[in-house]
């Protein structure tokens, strides 16, 4: 089962995508659904507004009154807290029932549109924001709602900016054009991204790739995407864990494959070993077979490790699960280190990057190639 999260700003669209969605095959958990449902007339969640915000929310036939309550919560931060105290923990109890009653292929889209203000998106396995300029949301709302441009430059103001959502996604569709260049890009994300990250979680398998030797330029995204996977794989662990982004994509300005290096601090392969299960699930199903650091300056030492992939086929991830205080793990950490403080070792380093590309054509031979280079570089930089 892969479990996604999608939101995006009032007018941008979101509808449209979950729509498009439940077409392609998605179970669609939709968040403002519930909120209605877990106050409907009758509910426990009903009788806690009632109690908390008084007689005047509940209309003379049992139902909830909106405006009254709008009228109390839209200009009271606390008033607007309480009552989202009151709904978000039911609707996530609600979500959690619907999850467990999805097929175990399932892809579920959880529409949430306040995904990113409530703090939710480690707990998928992606998030999907749609965007849209401010311009043609407001003219959205406006036109599909009724609202005069003030009143919904205002509900657009209340929400998170743009790019704090950005900041949050793994995927965002631009949805400023039309509706059949919308339902292109989801039927593409469904096809070549969505459908095969469900399969791989499910079967626990690492996303494949072909092996072609890549670098990239200096990419600032890097490290966002490395503080999303990381902030998933904590959530996935219990909060608590010490995941650390290291290798070239952690070194600003440094050429790279576009592959995301994360190093998880354990205090022995036994808790590695135990902690694979919930990875797996997370998306970050282990690789096949022993994996070995070379000692650096202990001549044909070795030390073991754990190492795990990506199982989504659009975010190549090397996960290393290292034992604290290992050889391997004191060296990932120095080196990143110091190639972020020193320009000249960092532009060396670069350079010997660009001579093995230019020697191999795949990502194996480079890796070997890199072999010598690494055990002088440590013996040059002991740490």
């Amino acid at each position: 089962m892969l479990m996604v999260g999608l939101t995006g700003g009032i007018g941008a669209g979101k509808s449209a995508v979950a729509r498009r969605l439940r077409q392609l095959g998605a179970v669609i958990i939709d968040s403002d659904v519930l909120a209605r449902e877990v106050v409907a007339a009758g509910t426990e969640g009903l009788a806690a507004v009632v109690e908390t915000f008084g007689p005047q929310v509940l209309g003379a036939d049992g139902h909830l009154n909106r405006p009254a309550l709008g009228a109390i919560v839209f200009q009271d931060e606390q008033a607007r807290r309480r009552l989202e105290e009151i709904i978000h923990p039911r609707v996530r109890s609600r979500s959690r029932e619907l999850v467990a009653a999805a097929p175990p292929a399932a892809i579920v889209v959880n529409d949430v549109p306040l995904l990113v203000e409530t703090g939710q998106a480690p707990s998928y396995h992606l998030v999907l924001v749609v965007s849209a300029a401010e311009p043609v949301r407001i003219e959205r709302l406006v036109r599909t709602r009724g609202m005069t441009e003030e009143q919904a430059a205002a509900r657009i103001a209340a929400q998170a900016s743009d790019e704090q959502r950005q900041a949050a996604a793994d995927v965002v569709l631009d949805n400023t054009g039309s509706l059949a260049g919308l339902h292109a890009a989801v039927d593409a994300l469904w096809e070549r991204r969505l459908w095969p990250y469900e399969e791989n979680v499910r079967l626990r398998r690492v996303a494949g790739t072909d092996g072609v030797l890549r670098l990239a330029g200096p990419d600032p995204r890097w490290p966002g995407q490395a503080e999303r996977l990381a902030a998933r794989i904590r959530h996935a662990l219990g909060g608590t864990a010490d995941v650390s982004h290291i290798g070239s994509t952690a070194v600003p300005g440094l050429i790279a494959k576009d592959v995301i290096d994360l190093m998880l601090t354990v205090a022995s392969l036994n808790e590695a070993d135990q902690l694979a299960d919930a990875l797996a699930g997370a998306g970050f199903p282990p690789k096949d077979g022993d994996r070995f650091d070379n000692a650096r300056g202990q001549v044909g030492k070795m030390w073991t490790k754990r190492l795990h992939g990506s199982a989504d086929p659009g975010r190549p991830v090397n996960l290393h699960v290292r034992v604290k205080g290992s050889p391997g793990w004191r060296f990932a950490l120095h080196m990143r280190d110091q190639l972020r403080a020193d320009d000249a070792a960092r532009e060396a380093y670069a350079a010997a990057k660009r001579g093995w590309a230019a020697e191999h054509a795949d990502v194996a031979g480079y890796a070997q190639a890199k072999e010598p280079w690494f055990d002088e570089w440590a013996g040059a930089h002991p740490v």
